[in-house]
């Protein structure tokens, strides 16, 4: 990577530096593929398929209306993101953002923390594939180890096309966004119009707790459960979650303080009402769709049992493609943050992980070592009987904690940023700011229900590898080791790689 293009990361040893052509990560990426990235990893038919079962269990039908505020308060976290990323349009996204605005040592563990989510969430969604859709798609009985395997190889697959191409990798997601687009608006649109015609809706049923008591639906709870509506803001938390992936290859994205905030805000809004509106299809239908509401896998239930055996097994197919893109955007995220870790020279392993492939331009033994990672969380996670439970509150615990520190950051330090290029929050700034806090606090205090213990588990173990390894590195380099360029170097490396040429002005526009 040229020093003008890292942000002007001054390599300190020999091997270290960046110049050469194999270091070189090309900027071919634009506003669509920018989109598609953000678009792919939230991925409603991968939160919607995975979480909705439990908002039944927990909440009810009227547990889908925590929907619309779910998505007011992440849509604010998104345009924080976006300010930041107009500012430091750099490779690692929270990692380098804390680093240089706050200190070293808590971008470090910020970059962990997202490492750790990273590793758990690729596992949840390629896990839904194997215990929700599949056994739907082919009627057999889903079992912990044949969702082991399948799901093994999916990890295995989606590693393979990150390793060989980023260019390929861009094509295959974006032509999966395209069929989940497609995909979603079709099933959405037919499940109610057949439904309607069928007499298989009844919109009632939105505002029904089904099983969960009246009393106490929206209480706050107690010191250890949380109230029944609260645990329905998990599914909108999961889902939309991921959307930051884009400023994550902000190295190989054309004129990036202005395509990707853009790119993140506009996924986020269009996933948010396209969601809705599914779930409430879906809603509509689970009360008259006899067992659906019982079913291990309720939305595949329904779409088979509203649109018949050949048309839903058809669109569920679609929805595989989306969930499988879902997945391979979070390993090209994973191995992006590594690579970005270990070319700083604070990951372990670094001086193998900040290698670029000279063949195929592509971070090849980070990929490698994300597919591992993956493989050991499955293993962890996989013989227990409510495993994709376990997983997605991992995966939803650990975006709020970095979200919650990332804009905590924001507001503590928005006064001695620079001015940004491409995109600014203006007087909408304090406000988007309160939304943003006051939304996170109330999602973190939702994991104080008592059966979140595994994913804390989770957590803890994985943070308290990493305290490990960073007193290591503090001890055996120093604080000085872990220094950082601060912002006004970063936007005056970042003047070139960063203007917008005609070129790259037409090229994002795409």
């Amino acid at each position: 990577m040229a020093k003008s293009e890292a942000g002007a990361q001054a390599p300190r040893t020999a091997e270290g530096q960046q110049g050469g052509a194999n270091q070189v990560m090309a900027r071919e990426l634009g506003w669509y593929a920018s989109f598609s990235v953000a678009f792919g990893f939230v991925s409603i038919a991968t939160g919607i398929f995975t979480a909705y079962g439990s908002v039944l269990a927990t909440s009810g039908p009227r547990g889908i209306w925590a929907w619309p505020i779910s998505v007011i308060g992440q849509l604010c976290v998104a345009l924080v993101f976006g300010a930041l990323a107009a500012r430091i349009p750099i490779s690692g996204y929270s990692y380098q953002w804390v680093s240089r605005i706050v200190g070293p040592v808590w971008g470090w563990i910020m970059g962990w923390i997202s490492f750790a989510f990273l590793g758990v969430v690729v596992v949840a969604v390629d896990y839904t594939i194997a215990s929700t859709i599949l056994p739907e798609l082919f009627q057999y009985v889903g079992t912990t180890q044949n969702a082991w395997v399948i799901t093994a190889g999916v990890v295995l697959l989606q590693a393979l096309l990150v390793a060989a191409s980023t260019r390929i990798t861009h094509k295959v997601n974006s032509a999966a966004v395209t069929a989940q687009l497609i995909g979603m608006i079709t099933l959405t649109a037919l499940l109610f119009a057949v439904g309607y015609f069928t007499g298989k809706l009844d919109f009632a049923h939105l505002f029904d707790t089904a099983t969960i008591p009246e009393s106490g639906y929206y209480g706050l709870g107690g010191g250890t459960h949380a109230g029944p509506f609260a645990l329905a803001f998990l599914l909108g938390a999961f889902t939309i979650v991921g959307f930051e992936s884009a400023a994550n290859l902000a190295e190989e994205t054309k004129n990036p303080a202005r395509v990707i905030p853009k790119a993140m805000v506009q996924a986020v809004l269009s996933l948010g009402v396209l969601g809705f509106l599914f779930l409430v299809a879906v809603t509509a239908a689970v009360g008259r769709v006899d067992g659906a509401a019982e079913s291990a896998t309720p939305v595949a239930t329904v779409i088979t049992a509203v649109l018949g055996s050949v048309v839903g097994k058809s669109l569920l197919v679609l929805v595989v493609v989306s969930i499988f893109s879902c997945g391979l955007v979070i390993t090209l995220s994973g191995t992006r943050l590594v690579y970005a870790m270990s070319r700083d020279e604070r990951f372990p392993g670094w001086r193998l992980l900040k290698r670029i492939h000279p063949r195929t331009a592509t971070p090849l033994n980070a990929t490698v070592f994300m597919m591992l990672i993956a493989q050991i969380v499955l293993a962890v996670f996989s013989r227990s009987t409510d495993a994709l439970f376990q997983l997605f509150s991992a995966a939803t615990l650990l975006p709020a904690v970095i979200y919650a520190g990332t804009v905590a950051m924001y507001a503590a330090k928005r006064s001695s940023l620079p001015p940004s290029r491409g995109f600014s929050l203006g007087r909408w700034e304090v406000p988007v700011l309160l939304l943003a806090g006051v939304w996170l606090v109330y999602e973190l205090l939702i994991f104080r229900d008592a059966s979140f213990r595994g994913p804390w588990a989770y957590v803890l173990v994985l943070c308290g590898i990493g305290a490990v390894y960073l007193a290591a590195l503090l001890v055996r380099r120093g604080r000085a080791a872990l220094t950082m360029p601060d912002m006004a170097d970063v936007d005056r490396a970042l003047d070139n790689a960063t203007a917008p040429s005609a070129a790259d002005t037409e090229g994002a526009l795409r």
